[in-house]
């Protein structure tokens, strides 16, 4: 069995969490999903999308809070194939690029780091900032993916959840999880 660590932040874009679980439940349904929702992600939830913890915890096999910092995920003997933090605010950005681990998104990404086991970090913030910038130079150099949320439009989205959709199947493609959340550069019906 797979084991997947995932961080949501207080970031906009809450959409891409919530979709990315609905996705691993779907493409990767044998896989353990532990799940760190930070308190300011618990608010953006409820006014992006209007939906409330509960919800997005039932699409995890465990669930903690940001101040548990003695979960077993907090500790590199913890092992798993992969931590996605999918949105990815620049404060936590700016943390994990500093060692700075004063939360259990951040610990766990700073043992993900460590243990060197893979690490998304799903940036969603625009303009980019000479200190976001080389925050994510820092996290790169350590061995961390970063991924901003910046969908192609090859594949002639008709909506939200067609942009929503390509980034998560691309996270799940960093992962090794097949998927048929977009239409991958020549197939399908484009035209070139």
């Amino acid at each position: 069995m797979r084991r997947f660590i995932v961080g949501i932040t207080g970031a906009s874009g809450v959409i891409y969490g919530v979709r990315f679980l609905e996705a691993i439940k779907r493409y990767a349904s044998d896989s353990e999903v532990h799940l760190v929702i930070s308190n300011a992600a618990v608010r953006v939830l409820r006014h992006e999308l209007g939906l409330d913890r509960e919800y997005i915890a039932r699409l995890a096999d465990r669930v903690y809070g940001e101040d548990e910092l003695d979960a077993p995920i907090a500790s590199g003997s913890f092992r798993h194939d992969g931590m996605v933090i999918i949105p990815c605010s620049m404060k936590t950005l700016a943390s994990i690029a500093h060692g700075i681990a004063d939360n259990l998104i951040t610990r766990a990404a700073d043992v993900a780091l460590k243990e060197r086991r893979k690490l998304i970090l799903v940036i969603r913030e625009t303009p980019l900032n000479l200190v976001h910038i080389r925050n994510m130079e820092l996290v790169t150099l350590a061995g961390a993916i970063v991924m901003p949320a910046s969908p192609a439009f090859y594949h002639r989205p008709r909506s939200i959840d067609d942009l929503v959709n390509f980034i998560v199947g691309r996270v799940l493609d960093l992962l090794g999880i097949e998927n048929d959340l977009y239409s991958r550069w020549g197939q399908g019906d484009l035209e070139h």
